[in-house]
């Protein structure tokens, strides 16, 4: 139990302090509840000794106004406490694991299911937001009220104060057995709770899929089954716990028969004074009722401890290091010096070396899984190298900070991804404090402000997650927007006009071209009028560089560049700029 406290104590961090604040509370609110034990005893004696009166009365009302006017205070006081507590450790655990994933390899995610991401970040974290303070100021207070209500009587009377003590050692005893039960059961519930989570994004994200190949009963048996199964899990956690809170309810009521048995019992031999005898029997309906809600708490923090468990594990992902540069780049210059990446034993490249210089363009070409979009990866550091160096301006990409990396780079991805907000939000995600103007402008060079003019809302248009709502071209075009604000020095585009309608081709490349000016490129195409114009052309296979130059100068060697471009070959099984 106490490591469980513990571990919650550690979690919540900063918000220990208020979990401190509740807990002293709480023992308030034990005192308080104390004084009317003080005031029944008050009337007990009274009455016994014959001299009850109007004194008396007010007198215990008095005790009596007290203790429920402290009660109700302290009580919504330390629930403001906990409440604050367990939504800031949340938050705040919640914006460490965002942290986290933005500096961790690639590689994590593809390893990783998102449903099991999602589940830590939504629902695990919710457990502990809900009971993890909550239960733990509960439980805590429920100990304290008994274990000051133990000490009061104890005061009275050893004999019945040891009876006390002993139904409190019996019944952590029972607890003790309860938490071993729960650690058992407790990982099982979540590993359901996961799968669950990640059977509903699956079924979500690709419905799509779903409706177009009629799986829908197969797909609705396997969420089904997940339902099924977190059902099972949660009510077999229901189920273990039964014999426990019921033990536990059974000892303290028979306890408390035995308080008042045993004061009769001493009073009748004439070693317990009426009024005391009295005040035992009252007291037996009282002292337990605060621990009754702490044992029923103490298998919800099991739950909690669990999640906690769950959550912290992603601390223990490896993170890429940082570099200590936090200045830019001499030059926009880079180069590969004996790059080796392999991704699950599969090598992917193997000893690529090339430059590109500072203020050019290079396009980047080759069958599908050569390693070109892994060539731009190692670049913005998605990934780190195995063996080798990524450089821009003369310095290893892993000497910069993070941030100041990625200042320094724009990329337009074949896949854009779309945030649930305004156009205009997702476009300044290139530049989050920049002017409507900007944005206006931006748009404009990337083709896109005569769709988005043409909304009810304009700018101000709400679009679904992901960018639902929006046509593949629509999307393109808003993410080449995006990256035109941003405005770095070097830009990656990885098939940024593959969708594209011809129409908007031509006007979307001469802004490509405004975009580029007097910046590094690196363009991975299939498009001849992107390849022909580049500076240099870069032909990717089996992680090795095969051929490297200009066009005009390509166009003329033997190889698998002038055979795609003159047609004499068909395709064998790639096509240029396919994603890898």
């Amino acid at each position: 139990m106490i490591s469980v406290f513990k571990k919650i104590w550690l979690f919540a961090n900063e918000e220990q302090k208020n979990i401190k604040k509740s807990i002293g509370l709480g023992l308030l609110n034990a005192i308080f509840h104390a004084l009317q034990l003080y005031a029944i005893f008050v009337v007990l004696v009274a009455l016994v000794m014959g001299n009850a009166g109007k004194n008396t009365a007010l007198g215990a009302i008095g005790f009596m106004l007290v203790s429920i006017v402290g009660k109700i205070i302290t009580q919504y006081y330390s629930q403001l406490q906990r409440v604050h507590a367990g939504y800031f450790m949340a938050a705040g655990k919640r914006i460490q694991i965002g942290d986290k994933l933005k500096v961790v390899p690639m590689g994590y995610f593809n390893q990783n299911s998102l449903g099991n991401i999602t589940a830590v970040a939504t629902t695990i974290l919710s457990d502990v937001e809900t009971t993890a303070p909550v239960v733990l100021v509960t439980t805590l207070g429920g100990f304290i009220n008994a274990i000051v209500f133990a000490i009061v009587i104890l005061l009275f009377d050893w004999r019945i104060g040891l009876l006390v003590v002993a139904a409190m050692l019996l019944f952590l005893w029972v607890i003790s057995m309860m938490e071993k039960r729960t650690r058992r059961n407790a990982p099982l519930r979540q590993a359901a709770q996961e799968t669950l989570v990640s059977a509903a994004l699956e079924t979500i994200q690709g419905m799509s899929v779903v409706k177009a190949f009629n799986l829908n009963r197969d797909k609705n048996k396997r969420m089904e089954q997940a339902i099924d199964n977190s059902c099972k899990e949660n009510a077999s956690m229901e189920k273990s716990m039964s014999p426990y809170l019921w033990c536990q309810q059974i000892i303290l009521d028979l306890f408390s028969v035995a308080i008042m048995l045993l004061s009769a019992y001493f009073f009748l031999q004439g070693t317990m004074p009426l009024a005391y005898c009295l005040m035992m029997i009252v007291a037996s309906f009282m002292i337990f009722g605060e621990l009754k809600s702490a044992g029923s708490g103490m298998a919800t923090l099991r739950l909690a401890e669990v999640s906690i468990d769950r959550a912290n594990k992603l601390d223990e992902v490896p993170v890429m290091a940082e570099g200590q540069i936090d200045a830019p780049p001499v030059s926009h210059a880079i180069e590969f010096q004996n790059v080796h990446f392999a991704y699950e034993k599969r090598t992917i490249l193997d000893g690529v070396n090339f430059t590109i210089p500072n203020r050019t363009m290079t396009a980047i070409v080759g069958p599908s899984g050569s390693g070109k979009t892994t060539i731009c990866n190692l670049i913005a550091r998605f990934w780190d190298v195995n063996s080798g160096r990524v450089l821009i301006g003369g310095q290893d990409v892993k000497a910069y900070t993070l941030s100041e990396l990625m200042s320094n780079i724009s990329m337009v991805f074949q896949n854009v991804y779309l945030f649930a907000d305004t156009i205009e939000n997702n476009i300044k995600f290139g530049k989050p404090d920049a002017t409507h103007e900007e944005v206006v402008e931006a748009a404009r060079k990337a083709c896109c402000d005569d769709f988005i003019s043409a909304l009810p809302d304009g700018y101000n248009t709400l679009i679904g997650e992901g960018g639902a709502s929006l046509s593949g071209g629509e999307k393109q075009r808003l993410s080449i927007a995006r990256a035109m604000l941003k405005n770095a020095p070097i830009v990656i585009f990885d098939e940024a006009t593959a969708n594209v309608d011809p129409e908007n081709e031509d006007r979307l490349q001469t802004a490509i071209e405004e975009l580029t000016k007097d910046k590094t490129i690196i363009m991975i195409a299939h498009r001849l009028k992107t390849v022909r114009n580049a500076d240099q052309i870069l032909v990717v296979s089996g992680g090795h560089i095969v051929q490297q130059g200009k066009h005009d100068d390509l166009i003329k060697q033997k190889g698998i560049y002038a055979d795609f471009i003159n047609g004499r070959k068909q395709a064998i099984g790639w096509k240029l700029g396919a994603n890898n």
